[in-house]
């Protein structure tokens, strides 16, 4: 765990007040409730929140660093440059990067194994180097301040504490909070902040024209695995084995779900283990895995979401985000930073494996739209859905209608495209020039190199959703609580070989028959197989309609129709339609506007 942020003036190298730096590492606090560290040289100031125990940041010479995360090669990575001659006074991971930059320059990402953003300034060269981790588990924020100078932090509240930031609200990124249910990250509500994208590294230099990020790996694994289904399992069985024991280095237990990707997880924690795993979990399912593998089980409390969550989220993201399972996993997380420190978690698994609802119902109608012409498709099933009286039938069939990649885009908004063209004021959708959120799928399922749609579906979801929504929630919730997530699920090694995975390994179908029922069938017993992996949300339950009545903030905006959206309030208040949803996403919009633009 731990947090970063910076200043650096690429022009000239103005001086630097340290005082504004810890004020932007101040609000992080949390990501490494250790310490701080801070370094400044003119033109430019490094710091970092770092747990106790860890030196995150490091200067030598004209180098200094400062990271975000573990390097789960760290070991392998010495020994390699120890035998090319370094020399080497600590085990610390900074000390580490500076060695691997001088060897390898910006090539040093591609050497790092795990889940690690870090900044580095070269003062020989007079540049800043920015670079973020391959799945983009480590967020990493950017901004260019009115004095011209650019400002980077780990969450977008450490750049809000800077009193040169200019806090605009970004229309667009309302447009697509109100689709997917958080802010992706080529997006920003706050007009002007970037977020590094994943697999991606920026070189700042002095005095020289900024240049965009450049890409520094792509997941995508090539040609599909052949062979015989048992040994395409056992390879991708193999991996998963991998994973989980180099993250299990340090760790001190797992949060345990009680469904098959966490099942997993501990599973072969157990297997690498000479002691009792340590795990804390909720419900049955999660106690009856703990049970099978004799670990050393907390039961956390059950956790019930409501209305009054809203702020809460506001809190833990900064920008709106919807899903209030970050709730339940701030909780959990929390729960556990008692007796950890570090912990796995089965998270991703159903994404990266294209197994969940949303890959299932676009492989069905894939399979219809092929039996007919869209010509003769089109037009009948937009006739079907008009007057078909059940709304989750009309959607099935308004859907057949739509090219694949379209349909896929619109099964995934929250709130759909009908209503959000209602909700927006003239004005609103005017300074939206166009802007759907829909498009960002459908532009990446079409850029996608794979023909197959399930194929497309994956490329897209694990550039936007992954990233965006489900590392965001894993990342904020955890730390939060003061505790650090491994992921090996989303190892990039396993992502690779997921993605080359037989259709018929990826699809599910029921125990034994997948991926993961196949590698781990002699683990675990049928019914841990057979929990489902949550693959969305729901609205919390509450009175949504009456919370909703004490936002104010949402009207002044201008954004919005009142009369629209009292229409919505009322059809929902009175049973008439299910706006829940969208009624949440509002609540949640509200609340992180109160905070953003105060």
């Amino acid at each position: 765990m731990g947090g970063i942020a910076g200043l650096f003036h690429p022009a000239t190298p103005k001086p630097v007040d340290p005082a504004r730096l810890r004020r932007m590492l101040a609000t992080q606090a949390h990501r490494g409730p250790g310490g701080e560290g801070v370094w400044t040289a003119p033109g430019v100031a490094l710091g970092c929140n770092r747990p106790a125990g860890v030196a995150a940041l490091r200067t030598e010479a004209s180098l200094t660093v400062v990271h975000d995360g573990a390097i789960l090669n760290a070991e392998a990575l010495r020994r390699g440059l120890e035998a090319d001659g370094v020399g080497f006074e600590s085990a610390d991971d900074a000390e580490l990067l500076l060695a691997g930059w001088r060897r390898w320059g910006p090539a040093l990402p591609e050497h790092i194994e795990g889940e690690v953003a870090l900044a580095l300034y070269d003062a020989g060269r007079g540049l800043l180097f920015l670079s973020r981790d391959r799945i983009g588990a480590k967020p990493l924020h950017l901004a260019e301040l009115s004095d011209g100078s650019i400002a980077f932090a780990s969450e977008l509240k450490g750049l809000l504490a800077h009193p040169l930031l200019r806090r605009v609200p970004d229309i667009t990124a309302v447009e697509d909070f109100l689709a997917y249910g958080y802010v992706p990250d080529d997006a920003c509500l706050v007009a002007g902040v970037a977020k590094l994208p994943a697999a991606h590294r920026l070189t700042i230099a002095r005095g020289r024209p900024i240049v965009g990020p450049e890409r520094w790996w792509q997941w995508e694994g090539g040609a599909r695995l052949k062979g015989a289904t048992a040994d395409v399992a056992g390879q991708w069985g193999d991996l998963l084995r991998r994973s989980v024991r180099s993250r299990m280095i340090g760790a001190d237990g797992a949060l345990l779900s009680g469904d098959a990707d966490s099942a997993a997880v501990v599973a072969l924690m157990a297997e690498a283990s000479p002691r009792a795993v340590r795990t804390l979990g909720t419900g049955p399912a999660a106690e009856q895995i703990a049970r099978r593998f004799a670990t050393d089980h907390v039961d956390a409390p059950p956790f019930e979401h409501g209305p009054d969550d809203a702020e809460m989220l506001a809190v833990l993201f900064d920008e709106p985000f919807a899903d209030p399972r970050a709730i339940r996993d701030f909780a959990s997380a929390d729960a556990a930073r008692d007796t950890m420190a570090v912990a796995l978690l089965g998270m991703g698994g159903a994404l990266a494996m294209a197994d969940g609802e949303r890959h299932r119902r676009l492989v069905r109608g894939e399979r219809l739209r092929a039996l007919l012409h869209i010509r003769v498709r089109q037009p009948l099933f937009t006739r079907l859905g008009a007057i078909w009286p059940d709304r989750d039938g009309r959607t099935r069939l308004e859907a057949l209608a739509l090219e694949g990649a379209e349909a896929y885009a619109r099964h995934l908004a929250i709130t759909p495209r009908v209503w959000r063209e209602r909700l927006f004021t003239p004005a609103a959708r005017h300074a939206l020039g166009g802007h759907r959120a829909e498009q960002r799928y459908v532009d990446a399922m079409a850029a996608a190199p794979a023909s197959h749609p399930l194929d497309r579906a994956l490329h897209a979801d694990l550039a936007i959703a992954l990233p965006g929504q489900w590392l965001a929630r894993a990342d904020r919730s955890a730390m939060a609580a003061g505790l650090e997530l491994r992921l090996p699920l989303l190892d990039h090694r396993l992502l690779r070989c997921s993605a080359r995975l037989p259709i018929a390994l990826r699809r599910g179908g029921g125990a034994g028959r997948d991926v993961l029922g196949r590698a781990l069938a002699s683990y675990l017993p049928g019914d841990a197989l057979r929990q489902p992996v949550e693959d969305g949300w729901r609205a919390p339950a509450g009175d949504l309609a009456a919370a909703l009545g004490g936002a104010t903030l949402l009207a002044e905006t201008g954004w919005f129709d009142p009369v629209a959206l009292t229409t919505m309030v009322e059809a929902h208040r009175g049973g008439d339609a299910d706006h829940g949803a969208t009624l949440w996403q509002m609540l949640v919009l509200e609340q992180a506007l109160r905070r953003l633009f105060p």
